[in-house]
């Protein structure tokens, strides 16, 4: 209340005060609080758009280029119980309902692939991320920067993530070819009576494995962007430091 009545009585000041002379009245009024705080507000806006904008794309490509790496190495999909790529639709339910006898194994295996191709799909697919980070415009830059701690990612995927799936859909493809796992639909449908559904169960599992895929891409590249925003080790160049701090 106190600071209330003595905010209200320095607006009626205020015309007669300079501006730096007013904020070294309110600081000697209310102490550092009000340093503090205005500091921790207004701290990011003292940088130029165009520092902003391009500080937001060095972050992002760096976190997506680091990213594709992790997500390329052998299990960097099918190890990790975050990302993991479930079977869709049918084939997830058959295999759900067979592993209670023990008999999930051909299931077992195609889930396995299609993850395995995720992970050959993975930098192809972070490239692509990579390009994308043209779409940031610098009018949008500062406020992304005064965002939440993933709002460049999250405004990369609103921005991106429709054109990314037609783009990451051939290097999937060619990727779960490779693997097998699209022959092995076709082993799976006929073991289990399904071969009516084959064509449909391939296709189901190439625009899953795609969105899938692109999901885990996102979930560490926001993971990278935290790190970014919060821990001055992995602000690596001279822009980041200039941009993020430290």
């Amino acid at each position: 209340m106190r600071k209330a009545v003595i905010l209200s009585l320095c607006v009626l000041i205020a015309p007669a005060a300079s501006a730096q002379s007013f904020g070294d009245f309110l600081r000697g009024v209310l102490g550092n609080e009000t340093e503090e705080e205005t500091t921790s507000q207004t701290s990011n806006f003292n940088i130029s758009a165009s520092d902003a904008d391009a500080g937001l794309r060095q972050a992002l490509t760096i976190g997506a280029q680091a990213v594709g790496q992790q997500l390329s190495q052998y299990n960097g999909y099918f190890g990790d119980g975050d990302i993991r790529i479930p079977l869709p639709g049918r084939l997830g339910e058959l295999q759900s309902q067979l592993s209670r006898l023990g008999l999930s194994g051909p299931l077992d295996d195609l889930q396995e692939r299609m993850n395995h191709a995720a992970e050959d799909a993975a930098p192809y697919a972070a490239d692509l991320v990579v390009d994308a980070v043209s779409s940031i415009t610098m009018g949008d830059a500062l406020e992304i920067l005064n965002g939440g701690d993933t709002a460049a990612t999250n405004y990369l995927r609103g921005r991106t993530e429709a054109d990314l799936v037609v783009l990451v859909e051939p290097y999937m493809r060619s990727a779960l070819e490779d693997s097998g796992a699209l022959t092995m639909v076709d082993s799976v449908a006929g073991r289990y009576g399904l071969q009516s559904l084959s064509g449909d169960l391939r296709d189901q599992l190439i625009d899953h494995a795609v969105e899938r895929g692109l999901d885990g891409l996102f979930f560490y590249l926001a993971k990278e962007e935290q790190e970014i925003r919060s821990n001055p080790v992995k602000r690596s160049t001279d822009l980041l430091r200039r941009v993020f701090g430290g």
